[in-house]
Parts: C-alpha cells; sequence; structure tokens
C-alpha cells in the first residue's frame, strides 16, 4: 500500500479516512495539524507534524491529501495543497467506491468525491476540490481549482463554478451559468 500523509485532522479528514479505508490502497502514514495537537490522535491514526514540518514529511513520504475542510474561504486549503506540492508532495485523488463518475468526466489532483455522489459526463473536476456526499455534477460541468461542493447540492448542465468557490448544502446552480471566482452559495438556495 502507498503511504499517504492528510494535512488536516477536523471533520473533513474523518469522512477522507472512511474513504480510504474502503479503498484499502492507501496507508495512512499520520496527520499533519496544530503543533498543540501532535500526539493526538483522529480515528486512531496520529497527529506527527504541523504545517511547518511539510517540507522535511515530503523527504519521507511520496502522497499526500489537503483534508481541511472549506467553507468560510478556501485560503487554509490553497495554503496547504501550495506547500505540499513545492515541497515534492504527488497529491492524491481519493474518489469513494460508493460514488459515481462517468469515464467521460475528469477529476484533478488532491481532490477527493465523497459518497453517493455522481459526477456526469464530459464534466471536469478541477485539483484540490471537494465533491461531498450526494452531490451531483450535471454533464458539461467544470469546477475550477479549489472549490467545495457540499452536501447534496446540484450543479447542473453547462455550469462553471470558477475558482475558490463554495456551493452550500441542498443548493442548486442553474444550467449553464458562471458562478464567479470565490463565491458563496449559502446552502438551500438556487445560483441563477
Amino acid at each position: 500500500m502507498k503511504e499517504i500523509i492528510l494535512l488536516g485532522g477536523g471533520g473533513h479528514c474523518k469522512s477522507v479516512i472512511d474513504i480510504i479505508e474502503e479503498l484499502q490502497e492507501f496507508k495512512i502514514v499520520g496527520i499533519v495539524d496544530r503543533k498543540d495537537l501532535i500526539g493526538s490522535e483522529v480515528l486512531g491514526y496520529p497527529v506527527i507534524a504541523s504545517d511547518e514540518d511539510i517540507e522535511k514529511l515530503a523527504l519521507s513520504y511520496k502522497y499526500a491529501l489537503v483534508t481541511v475542510g472549506q467553507t468560510k474561504s478556501p485560503d487554509i486549503r490553497i495554503k496547504l495543497y501550495s506547500l505540499a506540492k513545492k515541497a515534492g508532495f504527488e497529491m492524491q485523488s481519493i474518489v469513494s467506491p460508493r460514488s459515481h463518475i462517468s469515464k467521460y468526466a475528469k477529476i484533478g489532483d488532491g481532490t477527493v468525491v465523497l459518497h453517493d455522489s455522481l459526477i456526469n459526463a464530459n464534466s471536469s473536476i478541477g485539483n484540490n476540490c471537494i465533491v461531498n456526499s450526494k452531490a451531483l455534477i450535471e454533464h458539461d460541468v467544470k469546477i475550477q481549482d479549489h472549490c467545495h461542493i457540499s452536501t447534496n447540492s446540484v450543479v447542473n448542465g453547462g455550469a462553471t463554478v470558477c475558482e475558490g468557490s463554495f456551493i452550500g448544502s441542498g443548493a442548486v446552480v442553474v444550467n449553464s451559468i458562471i458562478v464567479k471566482k470565490n463565491s458563496f452559495i449559502k446552502a438551500g438556495t438556487v445560483a441563477s
């Protein structure tokens, strides 16, 4: 199994651990989080380092994944992704076996697709994105880098979600619209 470092130990990390264990392709070596959390555990996996240690960890390990969630801003996810890439980590994409991704869709590096998500034909998901549980990405959608498509949200055909955007739980993005860079679409709303 390939050894992987997880960057961030909060709630999103727990969801990702669940998928990694189910896939049985990676061995989680440890988690990077705040200095004061070193020595603690997340679902039995040790917090072994802080952000300052990412470069050093890249000397011993090849694979990493950002496991910090995104609600208010993508800044922390972007920072961690950039630090890991600069250090030389290969950013892995993790896809739940309970999701469906069309063979005609593309998934970027470091993207996580959680349980029961559906990504239809000719859609592309950028780097370092979260496609959360039960999200529906319809045909011909473009999701740019560092976006979070929340639980049970729908991005309809031909829409574009620009870099750093957050689509809240149960939100609907109407066909063929463009959601501007760093947008925050509230839960349960319609972006049209």
